[in-house]
This record gives C-alpha cells, sequence and structure tokens, in this order.
C-alpha cells in the first residue's frame, strides 16, 4: 500500500457466533465508524429476512445478493463491516474484502459457537438434526477462506474489551 493508502474500512469476517456483531458495535464506537451489518443491509434491501430469502429463493440467491450489497457498501467510508458467516464462499467477496478493507477474522472454537448459537430459528444453516456436527463440518470447510483475514482474533479466548483493543492496535499499524 503506497504512502498514507490506508483502508478506509474495516470488515469483520468468520463463523456465525464468533462475535461479529457484538464486537463490530463495540468497535466502530471506539473508532467512530458506522457499523453495518451485510444481512441486516440484505435484509432492508429485499424487505424480508434472512431465513426467509434462504427458503424462498434458495443459498445461490442470497449469494448473490451478498455480493452486490458487499460491492454497494464498497461505495462509501468509514465503516465497520460485519459481514454474514458464509460471504467469504466467493472468490470475488473475498478480493473485494481483502484488497479493499483492514480485514479481521474472528474465530471461535466449535464449542463456543454451538453454546452462542443454540436455539436461535434465525439461523437457517443450523436447522439440522446436528447443528454441532453442522458447525464442525462447516468451520472445516471454510477455515481457508476464514484465514485470509489481516489479523485474526479468538474470541472465545479474549474478552470482548481486548479483542477491541487488538483490533484498534493492528487497524493504526495498517
Amino acid at each position: 500500500m503506497g504512502f498514507n493508502m490506508r483502508k478506509k474500512n474495516i470488515a469483520l469476517i468468520g463463523y456465525m457466533g464468533t462475535g461479529k456483531t457484538t464486537i463490530g458495535k463495540r468497535l466502530a464506537r471506539k473508532l467512530g465508524l458506522t457499523f453495518v451489518d451485510t444481512d441486516a443491509y440484505i435484509e432492508k434491501q429485499q424487505g424480508k429476512k434472512i431465513s426467509q430469502i434462504f427458503e424462498e429463493d434458495g443459498e445461490p440467491a442470497f449469494r448473490r445478493m451478498e455480493e452486490t450489497a458487499l460491492k454497494a457498501l464498497m461505495e462509501n467510508e468509514n465503516l465497520l463491516i460485519s459481514t454474514g458467516g458464509g460471504i467469504v464462499l466467493s472468490e470475488q467477496n473475498r478480493k473485494v474484502l481483502k484488497e479493499r478493507t483492514f480485514l479481521v477474522t474472528l474465530t471461535a472454537s466449535p464449542g463456543a459457537i454451538y453454546s452462542r448459537v443454540r436455539g436461535n430459528t434465525d439461523r437457517p444453516l443450523l436447522q439440522e438434526a446436528d447443528p454441532y456436527q453442522k458447525i464442525v463440518d462447516m468451520l472445516r470447510a471454510r477455515k481457508p477462506y476464514y484465514e485470509i483475514g489481516d489479523i485474526m482474533i479468538p474470541t472465545d479466548e479474549l474478552s470482548e474489551k481486548i479483542c477491541v483493543e487488538r483490533i484498534v492496535e493492528a487497524y493504526q499499524k495498517s
């Protein structure tokens, strides 16, 4: 990155339940950025819940909506973008995130994720017989995509406050 080409937006990637919304809101406040959640953004654009989009339009249609949403958000600056867990499945999204944002990967163990998201009916990908095994399998499949972050933060090992401090420190050095 040339002289003073600091990336204007910060994006958080990671599996569901790793703390993207919680840490994202806190980080946005601390840095004076506008918090945007891609799922909430898509719900507002489409006028329906993500679970409804999955049900009525299917996952491929939702993934296209994610690409469109991310592209639109990149037209802005000073955003803290909390992404949906599967946004990294698209090569185009990975490229945009890597090139245009300071990219933070949040991680957590399958056990921590399970205890954070179990019983949440708004998670279309977990509506099955063995959600814990589904988490383990999806984490394994998505691992290489999540490893593209400029920094990785294990949210099950660190307090929210320390997670935020580490991200701020890394961002300011970037």
